[in-house]
């Protein structure tokens, strides 16, 4: 991770009081590295996260309402244009191919600006509708370019592919090719995974159940601990009472998650732990208690690839917490300038084409780009 986004050293964390601590003649044990190092996991984890959002309220609201008004003005410009080829196109103006390029753009806007309540763009998708023998070749091309670049994802040419007339018959084939590919590897994965699982000990599988039984009854114990003494009913001092109350509803949501390290940091400040902290425990002990925090680390890695995911869907770039703050702020900055770009490229193009003969030029270029964008 970037190193602007490194927590400061300023104040020890809480997660750093709940570690075990080296004593001066001795070094650490395995199991005390281990439960160490899944408090920093999970420390690093919870970082990330408050991180991500931060950065996320910051940006949101005004990168969204960015994207959304250049939107609305491409739309508009849009749709400018395809009025404007249409009148083009009821002259007599064009010759016959730059009437077939002019439809061609027509019909590429239409498609651009989807589904509409608009009448008019509504009446134009109706008038432009190509016949039967022109959609049945267009789509056939379109089938076509899509065998060629799912043969080029799958590594291996598609079955029959003259079967297929249509890019959706040619995508559904695809997929059929391509799970049974999955089925075959996760067929072969599965295999070697029995295998290796047929040559453990039975008892290591029974040391794993007893260790899980180990881990729900620590968790237990502590929550046990923690309830009796936080218990606000024996407290008769009434702001002691509203503090353990307090302290007793965190003690419950964290029980019924099983999150170990925010039960340890309850456990310090209801001075229920010595001075030593961690270091009192067992080997075995750690070892169990290592088992709640690997769960935890487990769900904060969810929540943490959860956000990140509808942050990268929502915002159109890609978001991840191992990207610095600046980075994805110029993210957001360069998305903004192409949309922006898009509307002033089409804006520009308009004024461009008022002009007969820019018209012409324009078509022209147009009708190679798509060839290009096609091959």
């Amino acid at each position: 991770m970037s190193t602007d986004n490194t927590p400061g050293s300023a104040a020890p964390s809480v997660y750093a009081a709940l570690s075990v601590q080296a004593r001066p003649d001795a070094t650490l044990s395995p199991a005390q590295q281990r439960y160490n190092a899944l408090l920093a996991r999970i420390e690093a984890l919870s970082a990330q996260v408050e991180r991500l959002q931060a950065w996320s309220d910051a940006h949101r609201h005004a990168h969204m309402q960015a994207l959304y008004q250049t939107a609305q003005q491409t739309r508009a410009l849009r749709q400018s244009l395809l009025v404007f080829l249409h009148d083009k196109l009821q002259g007599d103006a064009l010759t016959s191919q730059q009437q077939r390029m002019a439809r061609t753009q027509v019909r590429g806007l239409i498609d651009q600006l989807g589904p509409d309540s608009d009448p008019q763009i509504q009446a134009l998708a109706e008038l432009y509708r190509l016949d039967e023998d022109e959609l049945a070749e267009e789509r056939a091309e379109e089938a076509q370019r899509l065998r060629e670049q799912i043969e080029a994802a799958l590594g291996q040419p598609i079955h029959n592919p003259h079967q297929y007339q249509t890019p959706e018959e040619m995508m559904a084939a695809g997929m059929r090719q391509w799970q049974r590919q999955q089925q075959a590897d996760e067929e072969r994965k599965a295999a070697k995974r029995a295998a290796r699982k047929a040559l453990k000990k039975p008892a290591a599988h029974q040391r794993a159940e007893v260790q899980q039984a180990d881990a729900r009854s620590a968790i237990r114990t502590i929550f046990r601990q923690l309830a009796s003494a936080l218990h606000p009913d024996r407290e008769p001092d009434a702001q002691e009472r509203e503090r353990k109350t307090t302290l007793m509803s965190e003690v419950n949501a964290a029980y019924e998650k099983n999150d170990l390290s925010t039960l340890l940091r309850l456990q310090m400040q209801a001075a229920l732990s010595d001075a030593s902290g961690a270091s009192r425990f067992a080997d075995d002990q750690l070892a169990v208690m290592a088992l709640l925090l690997k769960e935890q680390v487990s769900a904060l890695e969810d929540d943490l690839a959860q956000m990140e995911f509808r942050l990268t869907r929502e915002l159109c770039v890609t978001v991840s917490a191992q990207l610095s703050e600046a980075v994805m702020t110029q993210a957001l900055q360069t998305l903004q300038a192409n949309q922006r770009h898009e509307a002033d490229s089409l804006s520009s193009d308009l004024r461009r084409i008022q002009s007969e003969a820019e018209l012409k030029r324009w078509l022209k270029e147009q009708s190679r780009a798509f060839k290009a964008t096609s091959a």
